[in-house]
């Protein structure tokens, strides 16, 4: 089963579908995509979110981006609401970003936000959807700190060392592939995918933002989940096929609460 794993169905340019997000959908459907994560970067737009699960085979996470300054978590009230909806499986995504916000003030208040996240994902066991950059060393201790082993959660978007790779991975933390593998400059990353074992990767869009050669400079949409799973197959030297029997089997196997028998089918005419 092939699943993008991390798009924001909220953000996607629908214009080349005629303002259609079925025609989007029913697009990743025909390149195989039979499930979809939409991922929630602001608690106020969780409604228009959870709108998407209606249709089968889609999920949702619910969390606050770090870079949503006005909107970091201070509690965790909001998430135990959200999550208490069967087709939310995740909480985030949450994380720190060092990278955009450099005052000591604002890797405060990330923290804190991060550290509200891994508590509520813990207590509810659901895994947690983490967002890292510039920020290694407080990203890792505070989920070993706070976060839930048994529920663990996901780095995606990874683009950091091997050596962070690792260190999520003995926290039980799957390691999420995006388009950005297929860039010429990622050489450390498709090293860092060759070395990881198969069991610890997913594979995702992260749509709209960072479309797969050979769709860079496009923006991405989640049927372009194909081209990342092809892409990490090759840089593991296995069949297509068996990238999408692993990376199905790690995400269900994480995010349980999803239904592997639940699946996209094509929207009625």
């Amino acid at each position: 089963m092939l699943i993008d794993t991390h798009c924001h169905l909220d953000m996607l340019d629908l214009a080349p579908h005629n303002n259609d997000i079925h025609s989007v959908i029913d697009a990743a459907y025909q390149k195989g995509v039979r499930q979809l994560l939409t991922i929630s970067v602001d608690l106020n737009k969780m409604n228009t979110v959870l709108g998407f699960t209606q249709r089968d085979g889609i999920y949702a996470s619910c969390g606050v981006h770090p870079l949503q300054s006005d909107g970091l978590v201070t509690d965790e009230v909001l998430l135990r609401q959200y999550a208490a909806d069967p087709k939310v499986i995740a909480i985030g995504e949450t994380g720190l970003d060092y990278f955009y916000e450099a005052s000591a003030e604002a890797h405060e208040a990330q923290k804190v936000s991060f550290m509200h996240h891994l508590k509520a994902a813990g207590d509810l066991g659901l895994p947690v959807i983490v967002h890292t950059r510039n920020a290694k060393q407080d990203t890792l201790s505070l989920i070993k700190q706070y976060g839930n082993r048994d529920s663990a959660g996901v780095l995606h978007c990874f683009t950091e060392d091997y050596d962070m790779a690792k260190a999520a991975l003995d926290e039980n933390y799957l390691i999420s592939i995006s388009g950005i593998v297929t860039f010429k400059t990622a050489q450390d990353l498709k090293e860092t995918v060759r070395k990881l074992p198969l069991e610890s990767l997913i594979v995702e869009t992260d749509s709209p933002y960072l479309a797969p050669v050979p769709y860079r400079g496009k923006k991405n949409e989640p049927q372009y989940v194909s081209e990342v799973a092809q892409y990490v197959a090759d840089l593991k030297g296995i069949r297509y096929e068996a990238l999408l029997e692993a990376t199905a089997q790690n995400f269900h196997r994480v995010f349980s609460k999803a239904n592997p028998l639940s699946q996209l089918q094509l929207a009625a005419s």
